[in-house]
C-alpha cells in the first residue's frame, strides 16, 4: 500500500491559498475603506460657524470673584456652580475645587484653589 504524499501536498497548498485569498481580500477591503475615509476627510474637516447664546446666568459679587471668574469660567458657566447644594461650606468646596484640578485637570494654581474655594463657601 503506498501513501499519496501529492494529495496531502494538494490540500495543504489549497489551505495555504485559501488563507492567503482571505487575507489579501481583507486588506484589499481595508485599503478600500481607508481611501474611502481619506477621500471624505476634508468634508469632514470644514469650518463651522455658529454663535453661542448669551449668558443666563454671572457669578455672585464677592470677595474672590475674579479669581473665580477667570478659572473656572474656562470650563464651564456660573450655571454650573449655581446648580450645587446650596450652603455646604468650605470641606465641600474645597473638595469641588480639587476635584477640577486633578480630575478634569483644570491649571489652578494652590492660591487661586483657596481663593476659589473660599468665594465659593461663603457665596454659594
Amino acid at each position: 500500500m503506498t501513501r499519496r504524499p501529492s494529495l496531502t501536498l494538494a490540500r495543504l497548498t489549497l489551505a495555504s491559498l485559501t488563507l492567503a485569498s482571505l487575507i489579501l481580500a481583507r486588506l484589499a477591503l481595508a485599503g478600500v475603506l481607508l481611501a474611502g475615509l481619506a477621500g471624505a476627510a476634508p468634508a469632514l474637516a470644514a469650518p463651522l460657524s455658529y454663535e453661542l447664546p448669551d449668558e443666563t446666568a454671572g457669578f455672585r459679587p464677592g470677595p474672590g470673584v475674579e479669581t473665580a471668574q477667570n478659572n473656572c469660567a474656562v470650563c464651564h458657566s456660573a450655571d454650573y456652580i449655581a446648580t450645587q447644594p446650596p450652603q455646604m461650606g468650605p470641606a465641600f468646596w474645597d473638595a469641588e475645587v480639587q476635584k477640577m484640578i486633578k480630575v478634569y485637570g483644570a491649571p489652578i494654581d494652590a492660591a487661586d484653589a483657596k481663593t476659589i474655594a473660599e468665594y465659593l463657601a461663603r457665596t454659594y
